[in-house]
């Protein structure tokens, strides 16, 4: 049996995710503000999480992976793919409060669960592996989503961490830039207005050009190549090496 936790489950590549593990029997542990519809059964669960909260989301989260862990899975997954691309503005414009909340989801709360990972399934008996959704922005800078480019680029830092501090050859981690998805994100980010969001045209571009690729073809590569098959511990891998 094998098993994944997975972040931002409400929508987007993140529910397409979960929905492919669970197809291919995976038990899945869903964590985030909200939940698909669409995931249900025996082997899901989800734990309502804002992940925002990070002074106790260690404690608020451990009994769950312990349960995880309890059921002596062959394998254990951990994806953190939750992320907000707001807010949106160039500096000068933003609030403390929503910068504080941004680097928050984008980095602090995939740091503080990749810490509680390592330290539950602490032991070789299971194959480990954790996955960060990272994103071009991490070394392009996009005006006016300076603090989603800040998380990203620090994401890709967490994983060179993580494979630095831990070297069994039954742990990995990676980064992944899944490239460009058909998800909210991209409609809310399209939908602002230059002043707000100076880079806007490349965002409407990706619609207009139809570049943008369905969540669900993405995830079934990313599970096939990324979660199921051989990787190299520390890379970040790019949706054309899926």
């Amino acid at each position: 049996m094998h098993s994944a936790i997975v972040t931002g489950v409400s929508h987007g590549l993140g529910e397409a995710l979960a929905l492919d593990l669970l197809a291919r029997g995976f038990r899945v542990l869903g964590i985030g503000r909200t939940s698909s519809e669409r995931l249900a059964g025996d082997g899901y669960r989800f734990v309502p999480w804002d992940l925002a909260r990070i002074d106790t989301l260690g404690d608020g989260l451990a009994p769950s992976l312990a349960t995880l862990h309890a059921e002596r899975p062959a394998m254990a997954c951990l994806i953190n793919n939750a992320a907000t691309v707001e807010p949106v503005g160039v500096l000068g414009t933003l609030r403390s409060a929503d910068v504080l909340r941004s680097l928050a989801v984008n980095l602090a709360a995939p740091a503080a669960l990749s810490d509680l990972f390592c330290r539950v399934f602490n032991d070789d008996a299971i194959e480990r592996r954790i996955i960060n959704v990272s994103s071009g922005a991490a070394q392009s800078t996009l005006p006016g989503e300076s603090m989603y480019c800040v998380g990203k680029a620090g994401l890709e830092m967490l994983t060179r961490s993580l494979a630095a501090e831990h070297s069994s050859d039954r742990f990995r981690a990676i980064t992944l830039r899944p490239g460009i998805i058909d998800t909210p994100m991209q409609a809310f980010a399209r939908s602002r207005s230059r002043q707000e969001l100076p880079s806007v045209d490349l965002f409407k571009g990706f619609h207009e050009q139809r570049q943008l690729v369905a969540p669900d073809v993405v995830a079934h590569k990313v599970v096939d190549r990324l979660v199921l098959g051989a990787v190299d511990h520390g890379r970040t891998y790019s949706y054309a090496e899926l």
